[in-house]
């Protein structure tokens, strides 16, 4: 039991309000001791998807859910596919928004998710469960590590010195200020270890650059302006040029990027990206810090 809970419900909204806060900062400091794994997980990632792998998320309940944010967040902010980046949730779709009674406790679920996807050697599997206990996700793990897939585990309590993963994402939280309510201290220090994990992985792959999402999809018009803003910014173009530069390049801004630092058209830029990265294609003048 989290000592500053005991007259939670007696203090004013003002007192709620900071105490919570004061708990979101201790599940911030509670990554810290993580972060040196986070880094070889988000390296054994990068592996995985340069050799055409995928990263599965597994987890129930409020971890399921961050693992499908998280997922769907990566086609739009790094132009990955969505088969690079995917998730399993114990109770399926329904479960992302309604209780599904009983779906974590399934371990046999959990591995025949595992099974469905046809994880492999080329694959990361990664467990979320804030108890590292939850079945679903250890029959999942499980069933990964029987089909050669790199496995990890984001989780709030230090698993069992049974459970054999390659990566353990470890945030000890303590007791949340409601007890039992891991979408608190828990769920934010898991939202920060899976931000950490797929955002250093798609760095590593060259998605971004100079601090831009090079690889963002223009699907909106706020999006459309970004992309014609980061062209000119990174290319000391005038929002003019920059703008016919990115429609010549069929609106893909590391596309533009690398025609204006190569010189060369559409074809022959795509071309070069395939072996390189947009630094290595800046000349030493451009080539800002």
């Amino acid at each position: 039991m989290n000592r500053r809970s005991d007259d939670l419900d007696l203090v004013s909204t003002e007192e709620v309000v900071h105490r919570l806060h004061q708990e979101d900062v201790v599940a911030v400091r509670a990554v810290r001791p993580a972060l040196a794994e986070v880094a070889r997980a988000a390296r054994s990632v990068a592996e995985a998807l340069r050799a055409g792998g995928r990263l599965l998320y597994v987890g129930a309940g409020t971890s399921g859910r961050l693992g499908v944010l998280d997922a769907s967040e990566c086609p739009p902010t790094f132009g990955a596919s969505p088969k690079q980046v995917q998730a399993v949730i114990a109770g399926g779709r329904r479960a992302m928004t309604h209780a599904v009674e009983g779906a974590e406790d399934d371990a046999e679920a959990g591995a025949a998710s595992v099974a469905r996807l046809r994880a492999g050697p080329d694959d990361v599997v990664c467990g979320i469960s804030a108890s590292a206990r939850t079945p679903f996700v250890l029959g999942a793990l499980e069933e990964a590590r029987r089909r050669g897939a790199r496995t990890a585990l984001v989780c709030c309590n230090p698993p069992g010195p049974r459970l054999k993963v390659d990566h353990v994402l470890l945030a000890e939280t303590g007791p949340e200020l409601v007890a039992g309510s891991t979408r608190l201290k828990a769920g934010t220090a898991t939202k920060l270890i899976l931000n950490a994990l797929t955002t250093t992985a798609f760095v590593s792959l060259g998605k971004v650059y100079r601090g831009r999402m090079v690889d963002v999809r223009p699907t909106n018009a706020k999006l459309r302006e970004r992309a014609a803003r980061m062209v000119a910014e990174l290319t000391d173009l005038t929002p003019a040029v920059a703008k016919r530069l990115l429609e010549e390049a069929g609106g893909e801004v590391k596309i533009a990027l690398a025609m204006h630092f190569t010189g060369l058209g559409v074809k022959e830029a795509k071309s070069r990206l395939k072996n390189a990265t947009l630094r290595t294609l800046v000349t030493p003048k451009r080539n800002k810090p």
